[in-house]
């Protein structure tokens, strides 16, 4: 697919747009509707980051413009994505200031470290992993991170991964880049159950009424559902009481949303659950394979109990092979699967992406995904929706299925303007705080531009729908 002006001069959809859509089950027709604009010189990098992050963002978009056309009638809305507000949104947490203060993304435990014979990434950000990780390598409960770096020192990359996987604590490798290849997304539709009927909703949110209980953490899944808020769903997050939550990774990825603790162990609290299930129109799971099972949370199992229901998981490391129950977050999975030995210093130090753009970018294709769900099940094809990601399965399209980025081609229908995300911030009170945040980057004609309601406390809500 090739870049062609469209009626409006705008840049229509580029490859991976079409990618991303098709992947979605989306009519191939609809993606004449797409254009780009604003900054291009955003997220750099050695793999086409730029062009995964707009089109995630142009795919969500989309489906919720068709969504919007079947709600509230009329045409399928343009759309257009400003690629300074997909940039900003794409390191939405670096952006979060709460009363003035900046949150610090990694904490001292996390980062590369040099090994007997290469590299190792840790992920201790939780102190429940930092703990792990240090147990894991015979080193006291307070060891620093000089202490850290000493031993790893002395220890070769693939001893720390699999001493500190044994123990529950994530430590990655840094490995070359990976041949294997993980889709970027699965779908099912599951029986023929109709969805219960939706009235007619206001453009800007064609999610309106819409039900979804939220079973994810950190950034991938909390960014899907909240998209799924911004466009006018119920979400209710549910989190373990025995699982703590940073309160800034909250204040960043809460807006527009509630949030419970439940202990599905309780007879009491799996009550309410089931209760909450019974009325749910979609489930969001952001947990290792097999990792809810034990609580009746398996796909198969929920759309046994509400074979109208729309179940979308996403895991770190893919559904299949060896690494699939293992835990994982962006940072380690760029380790894993050689991002960061493809994005190396001259020194040979690991590099990063410019953005956790495996967590944002899977976040929108969840998103997408249930968006394209709800408009399927009642525009003729009932029916309940398996839906699965990974972050695994967004690193490989970005390493093996998406075209380098063209620094002397122009890109059509973008601007040569500076970029300057102060553009795409805003400002509000909230529970926690003045909160600065990323504005909303999902782009079609009558989108809502910022979500209606801040971040309140984390876990504090009654566990009802609204």
């Amino acid at each position: 697919m090739t870049d062609r002006p469209t009626q409006s001069g705008a840049e229509p959809a580029d490859r991976p747009t079409a990618e991303a859509w098709a992947a979605l089950g989306g009519p191939a027709e609809l993606l004449d509707r797409v254009g780009f604009h604003g900054p291009r010189s955003v997220l750099p990098s050695g793999l086409p980051v730029r062009r995964l992050a707009r089109a995630t963002v142009a795919a969500c978009s989309l489906a919720a413009a068709e969504l919007a056309s079947h709600r509230a009638g009329g045409p399928v809305p343009a759309v257009r994505v400003d690629e300074g507000a997909v940039a900003t949104a794409f390191v939405s947490e670096r952006h979060l200031a709460v009363d003035g203060r900046t949150p610090v993304s990694f904490a001292p435990h996390s980062g590369f470290w040099r090994t007997a014979d290469g590299w190792v990434r840790t992920h201790a950000n939780y102190p429940h992993h930092r703990t792990r990780l240090l147990a894991a390598l015979g080193l006291a409960p307070d060891a620093g991170p000089e202490r850290l770096g000493e031993v790893l020192g002395g220890l070769p990359a693939e001893q720390v991964q699999e001493r500190a996987y044994a123990a529950g604590a994530l430590a990655v490798a840094v490995a070359p880049v990976s041949a294997t290849v993980h889709p970027l997304m699965e779908r099912w539709v599951v029986g023929s159950a109709p969805a219960r009927p939706l009235g007619a909703a206001p453009v800007d949110r064609p999610a309106a009424g819409i039900r979804v209980l939220d079973l994810t953490r950190v950034i991938a899944g909390p960014v899907a559902t909240r998209t799924l808020a911004l466009l006018g769903a119920d979400v209710l997050r549910i989190d373990s009481p025995r699982l703590p939550e940073a309160e800034d990774a909250h204040a960043d990825t809460g807006f527009g949303k509630r949030s419970t603790r439940l202990d599905l162990a309780d007879l009491a609290d799996r009550a309410t659950f089931e209760g909450l299930l019974a009325t749910a129109d979609v489930v969001v799971t952001g947990y290792r394979p097999g990792a809810l099972d034990a609580h009746g949370l398996a796909a198969d199992a929920l759309l046994a109990r509400r074979p109208e229901l729309i179940v979308a998981q996403l895991c770190a490391w893919g559904w299949t092979g060896p690494w699939a129950g293992r835990r994982g977050f962006d940072s380690l999975v760029q380790a894993g699967v050689g991002i960061a030995a493809h994005e190396a210093a001259p020194d040979g130090r690991p590099g990063v992406l410019p953005a956790q753009a495996l967590d944002h970018g899977t976040g929108y294709l969840v998103a997408a995904a249930v968006l394209r769900a709800l408009t399927e099940q009642r525009t003729g094809r009932p029916g309940g929706r398996h839906l699965r990601f990974s972050l695994a399965g967004t690193a490989s399209w970005l390493l093996h299925g998406i075209a380098p980025e063209q620094p002397s081609a122009p890109s059509p229908g973008t601007d040569g303007e500076p970029y300057d995300p102060a553009r795409w911030l805003a400002e509000v009170d909230s529970p926690y705080g003045r909160l600065r945040h990323a504005l909303p980057p999902i782009g079609y004609e009558g989108a809502p531009t910022d979500w209606a309601r801040p971040p309140g406390r984390w876990g504090t809500d009654a566990p009802v729908w609204l």
